[in-house]
């Protein structure tokens, strides 16, 4: 069973004005949350990140795999997730969202960021792809491919799933593929890379990690951020509804990661890994 994108907290009904040609109407309409989330380990806390409330510890766990040599299920000891304190009279927030993570002494945790991680951020120089870490076991099998068939498929599937995207109109997607095929866990997010966090920290903490010959798709843009977390998670290839960066073709290039873009209708677009897509 497919886990559901989203789950019941993100959205907010808030009123708007809707202008039709001569004429206008106030209303309220569904707006996606976006709040600030912190992630602790070991009692600091090493980044805040604007999203989408849901799956907070998906996230949370996803970030953790992706910035460091996280590889186990059994590395994670402990995950807590706090809510933000509220004042009972002026309804303020006092504090964020907080996901706290306890880890074993193996793991070799990162610089605290000393700024906000923006719902949108990204990498933009050349020189990173030498100092990206490669990926920790293979990408795929001998016999891994993909058709196009398959990559339109699943996008199709995914876009069933994206439910508060279909109420808001403002969301991205992320989901996992299986290496049979099917469509494993979805989620949705303000931010296109943390909705690519929370599926891979699905998968993690379903104990399907890493992600040898699976198949990350994604509804937006792919920068080298996205790739680069592919590469952490060990994804075989990624399906995108839109087109890549150039830094990130050269990541995908380098790594052997197969990076399909522009999936959409009947076309689609092979920039890396195309000895492994059955045109």
């Amino acid at each position: 069973m497919t886990a559901h994108a989203t789950d019941p907290r993100p959205v907010r009904r808030v009123s708007a004005v809707t202008a039709t040609g001569s004429s206008s109407e106030e209303d309220f309409d569904p707006v996606v949350v976006e709040a600030p989330l912190s992630i602790a380990v070991a009692g600091e806390v090493l980044a805040t990140t604007m999203r989408t409330p849901g799956h907070d510890e998906d996230l949370a766990v996803g970030w953790l795999a992706s910035e460091t040599d996280l590889s186990g299920r059994d590395q994670l000891l402990s995950i807590e997730r706090t809510g933000a304190a509220r004042s009972a009279v002026s309804v303020v927030e006092e504090s964020v969202d907080t996901v706290a993570l306890t880890v074993s002494g193996d793991v070799a945790l990162p610089r605290p960021r000393a700024f906000l991680t923006s719902s949108s951020c990204g990498i933009c120089s050349a020189e990173v792809i030498e100092a990206t870490p490669r990926p920790r076991v293979s990408l795929h099998s001998a016999d891994w491919q993909l058709t196009p068939q398959q990559a339109h498929q699943w996008v199709s599937a995914m876009r069933t799933e994206q439910k508060m995207f279909e109420l808001t109109g403002s969301l991205h997607a992320a989901a996992i593929i299986a290496p049979d095929g099917i469509l494993q866990v979805v989620r949705e997010d303000v931010g296109r890379h943390n909705a690519v966090d929370k599926v891979i920290g699905s998968a993690f903490l379903a104990g399907n990690y890493p992600l040898t010959d699976h198949t990350l798709v994604v509804s937006g843009r792919v920068s080298y951020e996205i790739v680069a977390k592919a590469l952490r998670a060990c994804v075989a290839g990624i399906v995108a509804v839109s087109g890549p960066t150039t830094l990130a073709v050269d990541l995908a290039r380098a790594h052997g990661l197969v990076l399909v873009g522009f999936t959409r209708e009947d076309r689609l677009n092979v920039y890396a890994g195309g000895e492994r897509v059955a045109l």
